[in-house]
């Protein structure tokens, strides 16, 4: 290798171990303190709408993978660029590892949940960094010569020791722990279990139910939050007459009811999947409320996450009579950890960043005049009831199909509404009722069915769907911001 290469490589070895060290000592002060953790979380907050939504449209449930990529391939171009400077004047990589130290330090106590302890990893990291800058850099070019030689036997040990402590340091700071304790909870029977609703058996159809590892996720922790059960506490705070606080096992030990809802993502696109049907378990929220007792003019119930999120939902929503739930189970098990263990709030008839805190530690009686929650603050919509939508799951878009009788099937949502008539129409043609599976209450989405006599050749089939109040779904497109997508979903199958 030419110089120009060991230098590069050297420059990586460093950002390398200087990463893994901060990685390290994130785990023993909180994960989400580790600098590439950090930082990334500052990007999340800064970029702009639309950036988010391409991101969320184009990468799924992927795109926090994709910022990490993104982030360590620009950190290595850095890096390298960085290495070969440092051979000419070492001082370059000292003030470039300063800076990543400064950088992750600001990056960790600027989040919500961080404490002065947070600062930490980075600085360590960058120590560590500088340590192994120095130890690779000792050496001069030749007697008399500028610069400095790199040794290469170093530079592989150093990325070596990069890997192991990088790999330490994500495993004891993962969720390990917090899956041992969940796997060991056993949930009560709910006082109130309700209906159970039945599905439509076609094949491509989206099921009744969605599994917990197939449902959807959107949230901006790039670091699933840790909470133990023993250490969990939920506060009731505000505006109230007597604040609560309340224990895992406290939730435990109350009288629980279980519901079926359908959740859906503000960030859902027309025939996206940001939406789901679940069983949850929890206790009704307008009960934690009227024991809290709620005072005139806490017109806004705010989540707090545990790393800070926030959320607003009206409180006449959480008291309406709807089932607003804190919910601590999800089809039969305790809440995954990526959708809230221990706790979270459920509220049908709400997009999910205004209603749906998932970690949730804290609900606060505020008013909308007072406070702004995160999306909010981000020109959100303060108030999101979510929209009739439907959407077409099978024949897929662009299939080719065998002509003749076909199911084409979906599913439609229009929560706390419920689903009164679904359509379907061929080439612009006249619109045909489909037929809906039968349906437990208005809080979950309704599978379709209509069956068709496909002719040979391209067709474009498109469906709309009419809530119980009787309004149909809009053909006018528009895009999620600032409160939820609208159009009909259409697809386009060849008949042969």
């Amino acid at each position: 290798m030419n110089g120009r290469t060991i230098g590069a490589l050297a420059g990586i070895a460093c950002a390398a171990v200087a990463l893994a060290a901060a990685q390290l000592a994130a785990a023993a002060v909180a994960p989400g303190s580790a600098p590439v953790a950090a930082v990334g979380a500052v990007m999340v907050d800064a970029v702009p709408e639309p950036v988010k939504a391409f991101a969320i449209r184009t990468f799924g449930v992927h795109d926090k993978l994709v910022l990490f990529i993104g982030i360590g391939l620009a950190l290595a171009a850095a890096a390298a660029l960085v290495g070969v400077l440092a051979r000419r004047r070492i001082a370059v990589g000292y003030t470039a590892l300063a800076l990543l130290g400064a950088a992750g330090a600001a990056a960790a106590l600027s989040r919500p949940a961080g404490t002065a302890a947070w600062a930490l990893p980075s600085l360590v990291g960058a120590a560590a960094g500088a340590l192994t800058l120095g130890l690779l850099y000792r050496r001069p070019l030749t007697a008399g010569a500028p610069g400095r030689a790199v040794d290469r036997r170093g530079v592989l040990l150093a990325l070596a020791g990069a890997g192991v402590m990088g790999a330490a340091g994500w495993r004891l700071g993962g969720t390990g722990e917090v899956e041992t304790a969940r796997g060991a909870v056993r949930l009560p029977e709910p006082v109130d279990a309700g209906p159970a609703g039945e599905g439509l058996d076609v094949e491509g159809l989206t099921s009744y139910l969605t599994p917990n590892a197939e449902f959807y996720r959107v949230d901006t922790a790039l670091v699933l939050p840790r909470v133990l059960p023993d250490d969990y506490l939920l506060r009731v705070t505000g505006r109230v007459d007597r604040p609560l606080e309340l224990s895992y096992r406290d939730l435990l030990d109350r009288d629980l009811v279980e519901r079926e809802m359908t959740i859906s993502c503000v960030s859902n696109e027309v025939g996206g999947t940001l939406a789901g049907n679940a069983r949850w378990l929890g206790v009704p929220l307008s009960e934690l409320l009227e024991e809290a007792g709620v005072q005139p003019g806490a017109d806004q119930v705010v989540g707090r996450s545990h790393d800070g999120w926030t959320a607003g939902t009206p409180t006449s929503a959480c008291t309406d009579g709807r089932d607003a739930l804190v919910a601590i189970g999800m089809n039969g098990e305790p809440l995954p950890i990526e959708h809230g263990f221990p706790a979270r709030m459920v509220v049908p008839g709400l997009y999910g960043y205004v209603s749906a805190t998932k970690w949730l530690v804290e609900i606060e009686l505020a008013s909308f005049a007072d406070f702004d929650p995160y999306w909010v603050r981000r020109d959100w919509a303060a108030e999101a009831p979510i929209k009739t939508f439907s959407r077409i799951d099978t024949p897929k878009p662009l299939k080719t199909i065998a002509a003749g009788r076909t199911a084409v099937a979906g599913v439609a949502w229009a929560q706390h509404r419920g689903i009164e008539r679904v359509e379907v129409r061929v080439d612009e043609g006249p619109w045909a009722d489909a037929e809906l599976a039968p349906v437990i209450g208005p809080d979950t989405w309704r599978q379709w069915l209509w069956e068709w006599d496909a002719g040979p050749g391209r067709h474009k089939l498109e469906v709309r769907a009419t809530d119980a109040e009787g309004d149909t779904q809009t053909a006018e497109r528009a895009t999620p911001f600032p409160d939820g997508a609208t159009g009909w979903h259409s697809v386009v199958v060849t008949a042969a």
